[in-house]
């Protein structure tokens, strides 16, 4: 299973150089990265064409310094705008409501509330996508973020240019997942059924899906992307997000995420 992925680089080896862009670490630890600072690249030139319209992020993060950076990264990016910035898991769900944002940055570990169960309040009313951000990628993290809704999820040792990469790949509706937690997915479909935990999937769930949803599942199952399930089914990719989005209505899911999290277990 792929996904569009960010950095390669384990979470304990951050780097920083002209090819790469600048850690998170290094920017919230005060490091100056900007266009003109000698040996860094514009962390505006992110991978990925700039959206058409602006992005608006929540940035939820209860280490202030971490925060700082993170808002720092994301402002340098003239397609994005940081809405507003939550330090507890209340705050953000708060804010989600009353901002409304295109996405929320959700730390994992904050006060008041958890970002997993901040994550599935602003998933379930519909607020906002979810981008998860956090130190750690245990399972517990990974697969409480998922099932609560997550459109992303990725290490805060991030590059800046994918960090910038990420928000705009969900903001176009895209699944986001860093390769560190990738290949934890794939260990954990890879592994025999007897050693998996349960996972409640029924396979008559997709019964209610027509050839062509299933068709899209399927490619969801392999971590395409709406342009690439496009060419490979030879329909418009307008047409391939109505798919998606019916077949998540069908399946009451939140995210295309979990329809890939689906597709794998069900081995459609």
């Amino acid at each position: 299973m792929t996904f569009a992925a960010g950095p390669s680089n384990a979470p304990d080896t951050p780097r920083a150089s002209a090819a790469s862009g600048v850690p998170v670490a290094s920017v919230a630890s005060g490091i100056r990265a900007t266009s003109d600072a000698p040996g860094t690249q514009a962390l505006s030139d992110a991978p990925g064409e700039p959206a058409s319209r602006t992005i608006r992020v929540l940035v939820a993060e209860d280490q202030s310094a971490v925060r700082a950076g993170l808002v720092l990264i994301l402002r340098s990016a003239p397609d994005i705008d940081v809405a507003g910035e939550a330090a507890d898991g209340e705050e953000a769900v708060r804010l989600a409501r009353e901002l409304r944002p295109d996405l929320v940055l959700m730390d994992v570990q904050m006060p008041k509330l958890d970002g997993v169960s901040a994550t599935r309040q602003v998933v379930a009313e519909g607020l906002a996508d979810v981008l998860v951000l956090t130190t750690f990628d245990l399972d517990e993290y990974v697969f409480g973020a998922l099932r609560a809704g997550a459109a992303g999820f990725l290490l805060k040792n991030t590059e800046a240019k994918h960090l910038i990469g990420a928000v705009r790949t969900v903001a176009r509706g895209e699944g986001m997942i860093a390769p560190a937690v990738t290949r934890r997915l794939i260990a954990e479909f890879a592994a025999p059924r007897a050693s998996r935990p349960a996972q409640g999937a029924d396979p008559s769930v997709v019964d209610a899906l027509t050839r062509r949803e299933r068709e899209v599942l399927s490619c969801l199952g392999e971590g395409l992307s709406n342009a690439e399930i496009a060419g490979r089914l030879s329909m418009a990719e307008a047409t391939v997000k109505t798919h998606v989005s019916r077949l998540l209505g069908k399946l009451e899911l939140r995210s295309r995420v979990q329809a890939a999290v689906l597709a794998q277990d069900l081995g459609i």
